[in-house]
């Protein structure tokens, strides 16, 4: 019962960061957002009135001019704009639309398919976001481990020195650099990938998905390359401490194999910080991809965000903004409950 109300209370509060991130954007970007959406109203009223040619050859300039205004008039009140965006029927309006997912349409981006709506546009991008952050995760986190755990046992060699070594030189260079330096060594010297990680294909085409895994090898190994070295470091420290601990002097005496004490019981005892690790990793990295897509034009999130911050599109940098910010808590909250597994003193804690 008390891990239970321990989970419920991490997504109460899970819930009332999201809701006031998504608040305080609307509140920073409501004026701008606003002043946009009343000028897209009057265009497309405009467009409309103007494309009913028996209504424009009935009327004088001045006539057209006040009905536009008039049916301009009439669409925002229908919407509930005729009030200012800081009132609070609007805020709660715009509070829910964007929590509920009705992130409304973008002003000047689309989607492969040709739809303007916000959620048909990152819902298109997000997966390949995922697909390649999670991956590279996933991957760096495996290798990190197995290599930490390695040198951690080997504490003092020259193993461990050069591990270490490499995890402060790799995690020195930005991804953005290092890619650059991918990209110009890989694709125009030897030729081996493509410059541009976005295929040229249809994404209906068949072979659009081996395309696409073919376009992501070379933001992979680069990303591999620059995390895995600082990975390896962070569990190397962790399991240093841990295999000084007399539970693990004790397994040793009784003629446990090395092997399975470092794998095993050390590796599994640091298993909650390295978890918070990972799920912080994992969040961080996807939301933090607008620089490493845009580098290597992955066609994610990151790259959909560079876009929309290039043309001002508001809708899509809300929407976003909160996906992102969904991804992240979310990634929190099941480390929480992991971590709660994992160390009996967080169940003990609670009950």
């Amino acid at each position: 019962m008390g891990f239970g109300r321990f989970v419920v209370k991490r997504g109460v509060n899970i819930f009332i960061v999201l809701f006031f991130t998504v608040f305080i954007t609307i509140i920073l970007l409501g004026p701008s957002m606003d002043n946009i959406l009343k000028l897209s109203i009057e265009k497309d009223v405009r467009q409309e009135v103007l494309n009913n040619k028996a209504l424009v050859s009935g009327l004088d300039p001045q006539a057209l001019d006040a009905y536009i205004k008039e049916q301009t008039a009439s669409r925002m009140k229908s919407l509930g704009l005729d009030e200012p965006w800081y009132s609070p029927k609007r805020l709660w309006f715009t509070m829910l639309r964007i929590l509920t997912f009705d992130l409304g349409r973008s002003y000047f981006l689309i989607s492969e398919s040709g739809s303007t709506k916000v959620t048909d546009i990152i819902m298109e991008r997000l997966p390949r976001t995922v697909l390649l952050f999670t991956t590279s995760t996933v991957i760096v986190a495996i290798i990190g481990i197995l290599v930490g755990a390695f040198a951690a046992n080997k504490h003092g060699s020259i193993i461990d020195k050069t591990n270490s070594a490499f995890a402060v030189v790799s995690s020195s260079f930005p991804l953005w650099w290092t890619g650059m330096l991918m990209i110009l060594f890989f694709a125009f010297m030897l030729k081996v990938f493509p410059a541009r990680a976005t295929p040229l294909i249809p994404s209906s085409d068949p072979s659009y998905p081996i395309a696409l895994l073919y376009h992501m090898l070379l933001p992979l190994i680069t990303i591999l390359l620059i995390s895995f070295g600082s990975w390896s470091y962070i569990v190397r420290n962790l399991l240093i401490g841990i295999l000084n601990e007399d539970f693990i002097t004790a397994k040793r005496t009784i003629g446990i194999p090395e092997r399975r004490i470092l794998y095993s019981h050390a590796v599994r005892n640091a298993a909650p910080p390295i978890i918070t690790i990972l799920s912080l990793s994992l969040s961080s990295s996807i939301g933090g991809a607008i620089i490493s897509e845009a580098v290597f034009d992955w066609p994610g999130i990151g790259k959909l965000y560079f876009d929309a911050i290039n043309v001002l599109d508001l809708p899509v940098i809300v929407g976003l903004t909160y996906i992102t910010t969904l991804v992240f808590l979310v990634s929190i909250f099941i480390a929480d409950i992991l971590y709660g597994y994992f160390d009996p003193r967080v169940r003990v804690g609670y009950e």
